[in-house]
């Protein structure tokens, strides 16, 4: 049997995420600031970085579906 494997990087910035889901960044931001899809962030120390995403979130994400969110 083939297994369908999905290659991402390990963490995703919010333009691919976006791409990948089918959504605009916008939504990720509020997300992102509702807790539904959380993203780290990179770049200050104070939190308001750049969003990159977890591999892990949007591959569960991709199975469950988003019925949740």
């Amino acid at each position: 049997m083939a297994e369908n494997k999905i290659r991402l990087p390990r963490l995703l910035n919010i333009n691919q995420v976006a791409k990948i889901l089918g959504v605009v960044p916008t939504t990720l931001r509020r997300w992102d600031n509702s807790g539904k899809l959380k993203a780290i962030r990179i770049g200050n120390k104070r939190g308001v970085g750049e969003r990159r995403y977890r591999r892990e979130d949007i591959i569960k994400l991709i199975t469950k579906g988003s019925d949740n969110l």
